[in-house]
């Protein structure tokens, strides 16, 4: 009788467990189907997925450095271990060579692998599913033309529970749901291009939205956030309103403008990706990240001036006068687009110093593009000034010419000190 018990209970959990994994397996969204990309040529569709794959900065996780293009194997660090990027060459062995459209619209929309194994979202198909088809289409036809490269596929470096797929299951019911991009009528074409390619091929939230303890963005607001593993914050992007179109355009495209200049993780995107876009794309993703909704603002920081507070920012003055002024001047308004503008850079004024506490260790190194041939950079200090030093300057910088955000200390700056630079 025990025996007959048991194995109903047993029988009962292994069909509970059943129903959970189907529940959690999300069946395949077919999304709508191409329209414009079977009225063009081989030729044409090839040329234009060569261009959506720079839009998409594809290259930067698809490719080790000297590695051949798009081959794979690149490390995607993240709080949850390693995500080896795959080979998507043409190579019909170890690259997507065998793989169909089909096949490629389900890894951009459903976040599946061609055997229907779940992909991890350090592939960023939880924008990428926003692609339509007639781009995916357009993207595999150019991969297909990628130069085949043998080299298998690496295991990931996950730790458990993360490495399992019924793990993933659960995330992705959680958080993903498969959805293309949906043009607002309300908006003008401008606005929703620049939508299309934030939201989507850009994957700019990604980077610039905050993430839950389980690594899920929390949505579109693109209000900056901690770079997972990366130790580098990626500002907000709905604080651009009162910026001139021209001047967001053009750190886009170039990397520099009058307002900033972009540095560490952003450097590498505008060198191997946005460079590349036309300049109506570029425009219509400045039109789109000027109409955001800001955040609201925080309250004024109320400033200690108390003795010790005040020395420690005179001297944080004094080491500006020594070692930034030549180039950023007394004023802190900077000579753009070489140096830029110190005063009322949003860059400094963050809640998060990483970003100044980083570049005053490790320099700052703006990115080499058609529109900034020859970039100025900013030398390492960090062989120069020990960490309270560091912690003076930037603290200086976050409090001088009207910025007004709070200092930073020492034991802030050690944390950063040994952090690799990607």
């Amino acid at each position: 009788m025990r025996k007959i018990v048991y194995t109903l209970i047993a029988a009962v959990l292994t069909s509970i467990a059943a129903a959970a994994i189907w529940l959690l397996w999300q069946t395949d969204d077919i999304g709508p189907p191409p329209t414009q990309t079977a009225k063009l040529s081989q030729a044409e569709r090839v040329a234009r997925g060569a261009y959506l794959a720079k839009a998409g900065d594809c290259m930067a996780c698809h490719t080790t450095r000297g590695g051949q293009a798009y081959a794979g194997g690149r490390a995607l660090q993240t709080p949850f271990g390693s995500v080896i990027s795959p080979n998507i060459t043409s190579d019909r062995a170890t690259g997507i060579g065998m793989w169909s459209a089909d096949d490629f619209w389900r890894a951009l929309h459903n976040g599946k692998s061609r055997d229907g194994r779940l992909l991890y979202p350090a592939f960023p198909y939880t924008n990428y599913t926003r692609i339509t088809r007639d781009d995916a289409n357009a993207l595999y036809a150019y991969f297909q033309t990628v130069p085949a490269a043998i080299q298998a596929n690496q295991p990931h470096q996950l730790r458990f529970p993360y490495k399992l797929q019924i793990s993933l299951a659960v995330w992705r019911a959680l958080y993903f749901k498969p959805a293309v991009f949906r043009e607002e009528t309300g908006q003008s074409v401008e606005w929703n291009r620049g939508a299309y390619l934030v939201q989507g091929l850009g994957h700019c939230s990604a980077c610039h939205s905050a993430r839950n303890p389980l690594g899920a963005s929390k949505g579109e607001s693109l209000s900056g956030g901690m770079i997972p593993a990366q130790g580098w914050y990626a500002p907000a992007l709905n604080a651009r309103g009162d910026w001139q179109q021209a001047h967001l355009a053009a750190l886009l495209k170039t990397g520099v403008s009058p307002r900033a200049t972009v540095f560490g993780p952003m450097a590498e995107v505008v060198q191997q990706s946005l460079q590349h876009l036309n300049d109506s794309d570029i425009n219509a993703m400045a039109v789109y990240l000027q109409a955001l909704p800001p955040a609201p603002k925080p309250a004024p920081f109320e400033r200690d001036n108390s003795p010790q507070a005040v020395a420690f920012l005179a001297a944080g003055g004094k080491l500006y006068e020594k070692h930034c002024a030549d180039c950023h001047g007394a004023s802190g308004a900077g000579q753009p687009s070489a140096y830029p503008p110190l005063a009322g850079n949003q860059a400094l004024t963050m809640d998060s110093a990483v970003n100044p506490i980083r570049m005053v260790l490790n320099g700052g190194f703006a990115p080499g593009t058609a529109g900034n041939p020859r970039p100025y950079s900013m030398p390492p200090f960090s062989h120069a000034l020990n960490d309270t030093e560091v912690a003076q300057v930037v603290s200086y910088l976050r409090s001088a010419w009207g910025n007004n955000a709070p200092p930073v200390g020492a034991t802030e700056v050690n944390r950063y000190r040994a952090v690799p630079l990607d």
